[in-house]
């Protein structure tokens, strides 16, 4: 059964907890990402695994070898249970952190972000592309090849990926949005039944629960479509 996973893109840890307090066990992961991490760090953590929270730091981390290493290590030790790191860090970056991982946190490579285009790819590139899938896939196999446990990328890949990965990889899927939902910032995005029916094995749901005037309800109404993509 796919897993879904609330990201807690609010600006304050009280806003943060709140929601969690709200929401409680109906979300299966609570992501922290780059600005709420930014500005609560550690104690957030500390709170959230307080009230027993599975916790998924989404820091994309992209450094020397060494340095990510070493950020493993420190998020294991807070008792997250995802990490992310980009792909396009390279195998020794993806092998280092592998190594500090050493089982006790899954990580995750980032691929290409949900919010870019095959325009905005190729200028960042400097070269035209296949297709963004194309890129996706080539970056997926460099994580699988370094033995990191999963990937992130958009659902329109999942399926490519999935069979790529085999059937225990972790395919984390952002830019998830009921249907007629708002798109956000997003380019390449997909309902929950059409992620999991492709092969995504985590759903991350940020405004579509967080904006919404009952978070509790939209976050039932994505289960049940995530349910009715594995039927």
């Amino acid at each position: 059964m796919a897993q879904l996973i609330v990201a807690l893109d609010v600006p304050s840890p009280t806003e943060a907890l709140d929601l969690v307090d709200r929401l409680g066990g109906e979300a299966d992961f609570y992501k922290v990402g780059l600005e709420l991490y930014t500005r609560a760090g550690p104690p957030l953590i500390a709170a959230l695994r307080e009230r027993g929270a599975r916790i998924f730091l989404d820091l994309k981390l992209h450094d020397i070898p060494n340095t990510v290493a070493r950020a493993v290590e420190a998020a294991a030790a807070m008792e997250v249970e995802l990490l992310t790191l980009h792909a396009t860090g390279g195998s020794a970056m993806l092998e280092a952190a592998r190594d500090a991982a050493d089982g006790s946190v899954d990580l995750l490579a980032v691929t290409v972000l949900t919010s870019l285009g095959a325009s905005d790819v190729e200028e960042i590139w400097g070269r035209e592309l296949h297709s963004v899938r194309e890129e996706v896939v080539r970056l997926a196999g460099l994580a699988r090849d370094a033995g990191v446990d999963g990937v992130v990328s958009s659902a329109q890949e999942a399926r490519d990926l999935r069979r790529l990965l085999g059937p225990e990889a972790h395919v984390v899927t952002p830019g998830i949005r009921l249907a007629g939902g708002d798109t956000h910032d997003q380019n390449r995005i997909a309902t929950p039944e059409a992620a999991v029916r492709d092969g995504a094995s985590h759903l991350v749901i940020g405004r579509a629960v967080t904006l919404a005037d009952d978070p509790v309800e939209a976050l039932a109404r994505i289960r049940a479509s995530a349910d009715a993509g594995e039927r």
